[in-house]
């Protein structure tokens, strides 16, 4: 790369660290003129489409740097998760290579692991991703993929384990919070799930779902007023889309504890444990 396209990047990495990835994106934009095939700059272009919510260009743009050759394992990684995201086949072959050109990269070793574990590849998934915590323990995101390893496993008990794990590690993840609560649930716990469920729901008022199953346990539990406090949160964020399932749980809530805590624990969560553990990260 040019002296002068590496200022570019590095001007354009200066303001993806801001937060600014629009102009990031222009200034890559822009580069990308001097020399379209640049494997680097096309990847960065990736990552800052995804950050601005544009999957479908982020995908073109890194199935392009893959077919041109990118050998950085971190961006790779990046990519292969973008491609496993649209079902691309080559997807599995480039975090392969992110894993095997970075074995002491945490992320490609992560990235890798997460993609095996929801093909189905249980033991090897393990195994990259107990290797990503080694080389980075204090990674939430490698816990929260543990998790999700072993609940596709069939081991919610270990998986609520690592859950709670990343949960220490962000306070703030509210994803990982309501993983945690379906999985004590998934596990036979649905008294201590009420907890994190509502924690994650709090951290997450965009999740109408989330706000649905923190509202039954609490319902379940006998704390009605702020049950109906959460399904007010869900309907507020919720679209035309949702309005079914917000009734089914005010329903359930009105019929009393017994209902709504059926409703949880034999519907609702575990619909939305199975759904959520297959969403790619």
């Amino acid at each position: 790369m040019s002296e002068a396209l590496e200022t570019e990047l590095g001007r354009a990495l200066a303001r993806a660290e801001e937060g600014d990835w629009e102009e990031a994106a222009n200034i890559l934009v822009a580069a990308l003129e001097d020399d379209p095939e640049n494997v680097q700059l096309l990847c960065w272009l990736g990552v800052a489409e995804r950050e601005l919510g544009l999957e479908g260009l982020a995908y073109d743009h890194f199935k392009e740097a893959v077919a041109l050759g990118a050998t950085d394992p971190a961006l790779l990684a990046t990519a292969g998760s973008a491609l496993a995201a649209f079902d691309d086949p080559d997807a599995e072959s480039t975090l392969r290579t992110a894993a095997l050109l970075g074995p002491d990269i945490a992320h490609a070793r992560w990235s890798y692991g997460a993609y095996l574990s929801r093909e189905g590849m249980i033991e090897h998934a393990l195994t990259e991703l107990d290797a990503a915590a080694a080389l980075d323990p204090e990674d939430s995101v490698i816990q929260v993929e543990r998790g999700v390893a072993l609940a596709l496993g069939g081991d919610p008990l270990k998986a609520a384990a690592s859950f709670e794990r990343a949960a220490e590690l962000d306070p703030d993840d509210g994803w990982a919070l309501v993983l945690l609560g379906l999985a004590r649930i998934e596990a036979g716990d649905a008294e201590d799930a009420l907890r994190p469920l509502e924690d994650g729901a709090r951290l997450r008022p965009e999740d109408v779902e989330a706000q649905t199953l923190a509202a039954l346990s609490l319902a379940a539990a006998g704390w009605e007023d702020r049950a109906l406090e959460l399904l007010e949160v869900a309907r507020l964020a919720g679209t035309t889309d949702a309005e079914g399932l917000i009734e089914q749980v005010q329903d359930r809530i009105d019929e009393g504890r017994e209902s709504a805590g059926r409703f949880l624990e034999e519907i609702l969560a575990p619909s939305s444990f199975r759904e959520r553990l297959m969403q790619r990260p």
